[in-house]
Order: structure tokens, then sequence, then C-alpha cells
């Protein structure tokens, strides 16, 4: 399996032109009868030897924790995120392994975050990570935070794989949530909002990110998509807490209000032609009806009903994707529109 990168490195390397890479990528997208760009795709398994590859790893991690850990838990965390490092050196950098590479990077990020927040609270050494958050104060998750920005920062910049951005925006937005717990007076009262902006910060970074490749062929949207992943249950989750969805008790003007919201969402994955947002918004929607139907004594059936008409109706979005897309989009501004991947 080829991917764009390597595609760009065989034009770059002079072995192919741009215009038969051109049209090779024209060719697929003809025979699927639907734009490579439309897919969102992005390399994840390209055998067998990947899942091998990400199992030994998971092992030997997991060892160097266990046994680094006894010692002291710090060196434990130290040493799983040096081997990680050290893996990473060989099955990302030089095999570019794609599913090694994401599950290295995470294993690094969180063995930095876990090795930030021992050395920052020695007393909750050789707690769980979520733990030592919850017994933490807010500026050592802030410090932690911080430590696995740079960590992962500095991962991107000699490996280049796309989640890092997302990771170091991650580690960003936990940072300053954190450090503005220690100086707003009522913490509870503000997080929904502050979520909420962040959400908004990181969607607008994604979207940055998206028109600098709105074709779709590099890396940049490859970033792109990891953020997206991560602005949308940012953005999703304060707003269906503010409507009362999790609260568990979903009335008729809650169920509208949801539908209402998930008609929005929907014409901005559309505008945007990603559907991360409409994925993490779909269990909301799938609670808010089943238990509006549970209050009308559809009690067994609540859920499969509610299922049946939501997985059709995105069943159906999907197949018409394009078009929708098309007449959404000559809908806008022509100037908005140079920002947003073309219509195929």
């Amino acid at each position: 399996m080829y991917t764009d990168d390597d595609l760009a490195d065989a034009v770059s390397a002079g072995i192919l032109s741009d215009e038969t890479v051109a049209a090779f990528r024209d060719h697929v997208a003809a025979r699927r009868q639907t734009p490579v760009a439309d897919e969102e795709q992005f390399r994840l398994i390209t055998g067998f030897n990947d899942i091998f590859v990400v199992i030994a790893c998971v092992l030997l991690l997991v060892s160097v924790s266990w046994i680094g850990g006894a010692a002291a838990p710090v060196l434990g965390s130290l040493a799983a995120a040096a081997t990680a490092w050290g893996l990473a050196e060989y099955f990302v950098r030089q095999r570019r392994m794609a599913l090694p590479a994401i599950v290295l990077l995470l294993a690094f990020a969180g063995s930095v975050f876990s090795a930030g927040l021992n050395l920052a609270v020695p007393a909750l050494a050789g707690n769980t990570v979520e733990g030592m958050m919850r017994h933490a104060p807010a500026t050592a998750v802030a410090l932690a935070s911080l430590l696995t920005g740079v960590a992962t920062w500095l991962h991107w910049r000699r490996f280049q794989v796309p989640i890092t951005i997302a990771c170091v925006a991650a580690a960003a937005v936990g940072c300053v949530l954190s450090l503005l717990g220690t100086v707003l007076p009522d913490t509870g009262h503000w997080f929904t909002p502050m979520l909420l902006l962040a959400g908004v910060a990181v969607f607008a970074f994604a979207m940055r990110w998206d028109a600098s490749d709105t074709t779709r062929q590099t890396r940049r949207s490859d970033v792109a998509f990891w953020l997206h992943l991560l602005a949308a249950p940012l953005l999703v989750h304060p707003i269906f807490l503010s409507l009362g969805v999790t609260d568990g008790d979903v009335g008729a003007p809650q169920a509208i209000a949801v539908v209402v919201l998930y008609v929005g969402i929907a014409l901005v994955s559309l505008c945007i032609d990603r559907r991360a947002l409409m994925v993490s918004a779909l269990g909301y929607v799938l609670y808010a009806f089943s238990s509006l139907l549970e209050q009308y004594g559809v009690v067994s059936l609540g859920f499969a009903t509610t299922a049946l008409f939501i997985g059709s109706a995105l069943l159906m979005l999907s197949a018409f994707w394009q078009p929708s897309r098309a007449a959404l989009i000559a809908r806008l501004p022509a100037s908005l529109q140079g920002w947003l991947a073309p219509v195929r």
C-alpha cells in the first residue's frame, strides 16, 4: 500500500512526475466512484506485521515500566518513555509503520506525563495516572502537561507522526485548564465554558492545518484529521452537558434541541468535509432519544428504534455526501470557499 507521502517522495526523487501522480489519483477516484480525499483516508495498518510489532512493543514497554517502577515510580515512567523513543527510531523513522507509530507516540506521551506527575508530587508516586490526577494539585497537572507538550513537540520534530500535533494540543489544553483552575474561584462553574473555548481553539487550529492542504494529499491533512478528532469531544460534550442531556431526564424540549444541534453539526461537517463532529455527537443523540422513548413506554426497543432511524439517516448522508456538500458549499461566500476542501 502506497501513501500520499510515498507518492510525494517519489515525485521529489524524480521517479514519478506530478502529472503521473495526479492521473493516478484520478484513476483511483474514478474506480471507487468517489474522490480519495472524500473518504478521509489515513494509514493505520498495512499488514498483520503492524499488529505483531504493536503487541511486541506493548509487552516490552509494560515490562520495562514494571521493572523500572520497582526501583522508583518515576524511573519506570522515564524508562518507558526512553524505550518508546528508541523503538520509534527504527519502526517509525526507518520502517514508517503507521500503527506502531501511533502506539509508540501515545506510550511516550503517557510515560512523560506520568513522570511529570511523579516528579511534581513525589508523595503520590506509585499510584495510577488517574489516581495521581485526582489527588494532585492543579499546578502539578499543569507542569506535567507542559512537560508532555514540550516532549511531544520534540517527538514531532524527529518523527513527524501526524497524531503528535493533536497530543501537543491536548497537553496545551490540559496545561491551560489546570492553570485557570488555580486562579478562578469556582472551577466547577467555569469548567464547562472553558472546555468549550478549548474545543473552539483546537477546532480553529485544525482548520488552519486543513486550509494548508485543501486537496488532502500531504501529511498536513492527516494532522488536521487527528486535531478534528480531539476538537470534536471538546466542542460537543460541553454543549450537550449544558442542555441537560447527561442528567437522565430528557423531555421533548431537550430532544428537539438535540435534533436542531445535530443538524447544525452535520452542516458544519459537510462544509469542512470532516465527520469527526458527527461521530462525537452521535452517542448523545442516541442517549437522548432512547431516554425519551423510554419515558413514553418504549422501554425494550427504545435504543433499537433510535439507532434504526439515525443509522438509516447517516447511511443516506454517506451515500449522498458529495452532492449534499456541493449544494451547501455553493451557498457560501467565495472567500470562505477558498478555505475549504474543494467539491469533487
